[in-house]
């Protein structure tokens, strides 16, 4: 217990000199709970440490979300109230898969990702919200995207949206890594391509970095920003042997002052996450601690 006092009240005496000039009441920032624990309450409590009432669930009690029966989304749902906490959006794997080919086998493979998506958007009722991150599918390591695939991506991706809308739900798109859909600029691309007003993007500038492209402000300035439903933030650097890896806040290239000021700009009202991905030997808590401490005085700069 004195061990917790001593590490809140350092925490406190360290974001002390910025906390009045934090504009919290403006901005929806939250982390990803199992980049902390993998035990929601544990996750949760964290947050609640540090007075965010935002959460982006992914994988709860070691299963993704999706893999758990509704009666544990309720259980997280009912530990998330009594901390105050809102999810912003449910992490899903819709579509990060590669492109089924178009055939009867490749029917059924998607015939399975309607039933995830179908089990997704329930949950996410559960939850309290409406927003989902998916994918538009996904290549092989050492492989590039095939230009002739895109249509049909772009078609399935827009089928997706109508069956969401249906259902009260809207679809953000991550740019992730040897996904289809990497690049700011393949991200604007896809934007282009489907109009559906319950498709848009959860713009991830670090995944974009990764491909090159100097993701912020040139990738940035590619997007449609009204259509960025949701926002992940992190750090990443090019190592001594010139490959990418993620890092804690302000160890690295990317400039989250000005990315968020950008955004701030243009009237995005919506979920910034911090999703740490760095490795401590201290744990993912650890790492989480030290990037959200940082992320938050950049956001008292903002």
């Amino acid at each position: 217990m004195m061990q917790h006092l001593t590490r809140r009240t350092a925490l406190a005496a360290a974001l002390a000199p910025f906390a009045s000039a934090l504009p919290m009441s403006k901005i929806n920032l939250g982390v990803t709970t199992d980049e902390i624990d993998d035990d929601v309450a544990v996750a949760a409590a964290f947050l609640q440490e540090f007075k965010l009432q935002w959460a982006e669930v992914r994988n709860i009690w070691g299963k993704y979300n999706t893999a758990q029966p509704v009666d544990r989304i309720k259980e997280a749902r009912a530990i998330f109230d009594k901390h105050g906490i809102r999810t912003s959006i449910l992490g899903t794997g819709f579509f990060k898969i590669p492109l089924p080919p178009d055939t009867a086998e490749g029917r059924g493979i998607l015939d399975n990702q309607w039933s995830l998506l179908d089990g997704a958007m329930e949950r996410a009722k559960v939850f309290g919200t409406d927003k989902l991150r998916i994918f538009a599918f996904t290549y092989g390591d050492g492989e590039k995207p095939e230009a002739r695939n895109y249509p049909r991506i772009y078609e399935l991706v827009t089928e997706a949206a109508r069956r969401a809308e249906k259902r009260g739900i809207r679809l953000a798109v991550e740019n992730v890594g040897n996904s289809y859909v990497w690049s700011g600029a393949q991200a604007a691309t896809l934007l282009k391509h489907v109009k559906h007003d319950s498709l848009g993007l959860t713009w991830d500038p670090n995944n974009a970095g990764q491909t090159g492209e100097k993701s912020f402000p040139e990738g940035y300035r590619l997007l449609d920003a009204a259509r960025i439903m949701h926002v992940h933030l992190r750090d990443y650097r090019k190592n001594a042997e010139g490959k990418y890896e993620w890092c804690a806040v302000g160890e690295g290239e990317m400039d989250n002052l000005s990315q968020i000021r950008a955004l701030m700009k243009s009237g995005y009202k919506e979920n910034f996450t911090l999703e740490t991905h760095y490795k401590h030997p201290l744990g993912k808590a650890h790492a989480t601690r030290t990037s959200l401490t940082a992320l938050l005085k950049v956001f008292a700069e903002a």
